[in-house]
C-alpha cells in the first residue's frame, strides 16, 4: 500500500534569533523518492532549515513531518534522517568498513548484520572490497560514496546533504554531480540537498526552492525555475541574465514598451506583469536568447547596432559582452557553429531577441 504522506512536510517553519527571523514561515513537501534541492545564497535561511529537519535546532514555530508524523521536540538521533555534511567528517582513524558501519554499532546491531550490511551499501555505491582501506587511500569523489553509504547503511526515510560537492575540484564536481542523481535514484530514497550553486541544483533536482531573506521565493522544476522565474531574485540568482532597467512607456495588450534607462526603446510580450504606463521595471534576458549577426539585414522589434566590447572564451560556454549603440551592455551566448570565432573587440555587430524570450518585473529599487 502506497504512504498516502510525503516523506517531508514543513509547514508555516520558522527559526527566529532574538530579534532577526533566519527562517520566515517556510511551507512546502517532498514526496517520497525525490530529490529536492533548496538554493540560495550565503546567509538566505537554508542551511538553518536544513538543521531544524536534522532536529539539531528546533523552530521557533512551525511544523514539520517526516512520513507523516511530527518531529517537534524529536532528537535528531530519534529521526529517520542522515545527514551529509560539506566536509564529509569520516574518522581517519578507522578503516572504510568501520566508518560505514559506525551508525549500526551505535544502535548495537549484530555485528554479522553490520558486515553484510556495510559490504552491501558499499556494492550499491560502486565501492566494492574497499571495507579494509583507510580513509586517505581512497579519492575524493570515493570519500563522497563513502559518506553517502555511511548514511544509506542506517535506511533513513529522508538524506540531507549541506553542500557535499563545495570542496571538490570542478572536474570531479561536475561528474559528482552524475554521481549523485544516479545513487539516488539507485536508492529511490528522498534527498534534500542545499546548495548556492544553481548547476548542482538544476542538474540533480526533480524540483528546486530558491530561498532568499529566510523565505521561498518560488518551488518548481529546474526547467521552470530557470525558463518561467516568478520574481526578480529568481531571474537574476538562477542562470545568466542580463538586466535592464527601464520604465513603461506604453501598454498595448501583452506587449509592453519600455524605454531603458540606456535610453532606446525594448519590447516585452509578458502577460500578468500589473505594470502601469510610467512605472519603473526590470527587464531580465537570458545570453542564449539573443541572436547575434555581423550584418545590418533584417528587422524586427528589439533589433540594435553594437560594437564587440570582450570575447570571454569558455568552450561550449563561450560568450561575447558587447555595448550598444545606445550604450546599453549585454551578455550574449555564442553559437557552437564556429561563424563568430572571428569576433574581436571593437568589431561592429547587431543584436535582436524575440520579446517573448524576456521576463519584466516591477522594480523593487534595487
Amino acid at each position: 500500500m502506497t504512504d498516502p504522506h510525503p516523506d517531508l512536510e514543513c509547514r508555516d517553519l520558522t527559526k527566529d534569533y532574538d530579534a532577526f527571523r533566519a527562517v520566515d514561515q517556510v511551507s512546502f513537501d517532498v514526496p517520497q523518492g525525490s530529490f529536492f534541492s533548496i538554493l540560495g545564497p550565503s546567509g538566505c535561511g537554508k542551511t538553518t532549515l536544513l538543521r531544524m529537519i536534522a532536529g539539531f535546532q528546533s523552530p521557533s514555530g512551525g511544523d514539520l513531518r517526516i512520513k507523516g508524523k511530527s518531529m517537534i521536540g524529536v532528537p535528531p538521533n530519534k529521526r529517520p534522517v542522515s545527514m551529509v555534511f560539506q566536509h564529509l567528517a569520516l574518522f581517519p582513524t578507522m578503516n572504510i568498513g568501520d566508518n560505514v558501519g559506525f551508525g549500526l554499532r551505535q544502535r548495537r546491531v549484530p555485528r554479522a548484520e553490520i558486515r553484510a550490511r556495510v559490504e552491501s551499501v558499499l556494492e550499491r555505491v560502486g565501492l566494492p572490497g574497499v571495507s579494509a582501506r583507510r580513509v586517505d587511500q581512497l579519492s575524493g569523489g570515493q570519500k563522497q560514496r563513502v559518506a553517502i553509504a555511511r548514511c544509506m547503511v542506517l535506511e533513513p526515510d529522508v538524506l540531507l546533504l549541506d553542500e557535499p560537492l563545495g570542496a571538490l575540484d570542478l572536474k570531479l564536481r561536475e561528474h559528482m554531480k552524475v554521481e549523485l542523481k544516479s545513487l539516488q535514484a539507485a536508492f529511490n530514497t528522498t534527498f534534500v540537498y542545499i546548495t548556492h550553486d544553481q548547476s548542482e541544483a538544476l542538474v540533480m533536482s526533480d524540483n528546486i526552492a530558491v530561498m532568499n531573506k529566510g523565505r521561498f521565493e518560488q518551488i518548481g522544476s529546474p526547467h521552470d525555475v530557470y525558463h518561467a522565474p516568478t520574481t526578480a531574485f529568481v531571474a537574476g540568482f538562477v542562470g545568466d541574465a542580463n538586466r535592464i532597467d527601464a520604465r513603461v512607456a506604453r501598454v498595448d495588450g501583452r506587449t509592453l514598451t519600455l524605454t531603458a534607462e540606456a535610453g532606446g526603446d525594448i519590447h516585452v510580450e509578458a502577460a500578468d506583469t500589473g505594470l502601469r504606463v510610467g512605472e519603473k521595471a526590470q527587464v531580465f534576458l537570458r545570453p542564449e536568447a539573443i541572436a547575434l549577426a555581423t550584418t545590418g539585414e533584417g528587422q524586427g522589434p528589439n533589433r540594435q547596432r553594437a560594437q564587440v566590447d570582450s570575447v570571454l572564451f569558455n568552450g561550449a560556454n563561450s560568450s561575447v559582452t558587447v555595448r550598444a549603440d545606445d550604450g546599453s551592455v549585454f551578455k550574449v551566448a555564442l553559437p557552437q557553429t564556429g561563424e563568430f570565432a572571428a569576433l574581436r573587440r571593437g568589431d561592429t555587430v547587431f543584436t535582436q531577441w524575440d520579446p517573448r524570450q524576456a521576463r519584466c518585473y516591477a522594480s523593487t529599487g534595487g
